[in-house]
């Protein structure tokens, strides 16, 4: 059995649910009735056929504001959450913000935008975008976070959400602890996991701590954070948008790419392009009496 479920905060109509059904039914799945989530917001389809079909079928829905989620209907609700931070917990990318307390926002950002597309290598970006700010003062991290760094909508209600139904979290970037840290705490995430900037004689040295944070981290993390708790991947959440987050995103049970850039969109089971990250507690079934709102 499986779930698609069709979410548009405000927007969905029984029209468009029908379109689903009636587009699920004509490609050979065996549909049930829909079953609204949150009348007008989210709908769930649960029927019996091809993932792969109905995925490709849906994707083909054009409504604009329409985002749509399709994964097996066992082990939806799922047990631990895997996130990115930067463009995905939070607003911005960090980096990029405090190449623009050094004066090279442009330089660095264009080259975070490469890795994240997956155009370059991850690991070798990120040393080459912390050597180019060598020298910055060790107070810009704290001036920085306070003035660029921003919660995404949804995250704590995410988050919290899910911790409260039993699930357990882990914040997982390639960004850096000054910012993880308490970006971390602000959520409510259970761990956290992230690069360290080297500092000496309060500057930056413009070298990264061993060992660096990059796409085989992140999914390390969460295979040992499912193996420590007993869960297998598919009771398991992933979400990211770049490039770096692929092979965890493609290794949970259900692998999101928010907002993201276009490799991530190809990889992941699905995308969320026009909802706040409450749209994944929508996915995994719960309305919105049940959120724990942040």
């Amino acid at each position: 059995m499986f779930v698609a479920t069709l979410i548009a905060a405000g927007k969905l109509t029984d029209e468009v649910v029908r379109e689903g059904i009636d587009r699920l039914a004509a490609t050979g799945h065996d549909v049930g009735a829909p079953h609204w989530l949150d009348v007008g917001d989210a709908a769930d389809i649960v029927f019996q056929g091809s993932l792969v079909s109905a995925r490709k079928e849906l994707a083909q829905m054009d409504h604009g504001a329409l985002d749509v989620v399709v994964q097996p209907l066992g082990d939806r609700t799922k047990k631990l959450i895997v996130a990115d931070m930067d463009s995905t917990m939070i607003t911005v990318e960090c980096i990029d913000e405090l190449a623009d307390y050094a004066g090279i926002k442009d330089e660095v950002a264009a080259i975070t935008a490469k890795a994240m597309r997956g155009e370059i290598d991850f690991r070798g970006a990120l040393i080459e975008r912390v050597a180019l700010l060598s020298g910055l003062s060790e107070g810009v991290l704290t001036e920085c976070r306070y003035e660029r760094v921003r919660l995404t909508r949804g995250a704590r209600t995410l988050v919290q959400t899910m911790k409260a139904h039993g699930a357990r979290s882990v914040l997982v970037t390639g960004g850096f602890t000054a910012f993880a840290g308490p970006v971390g705490e602000a959520i409510g995430f259970d761990k956290v996991v992230a690069n360290s900037l080297l500092i000496e004689d309060g500057k930056l040295t413009g070298k990264v701590g061993e060992p660096i944070v990059d796409s085989g981290a992140k999914l390390e993390t969460l295979k040992a954070e499912a193996a420590k708790h007993g869960l297998p991947l598919a009771e398991t959440l992933a979400v990211g948008d770049g490039a770096n987050d692929i092979p965890m995103i493609t290794s949970a049970g259900l692998g999101i790419a928010y907002h993201p850039h276009a490799a991530a969109a190809e990889a992941a089971d699905a995308v969320i392009r026009h909802h706040d990250l409450t749209a994944l507690l929508w996915a995994q079934g719960y309305p919105r009496r049940n959120w724990v709102l942040g």
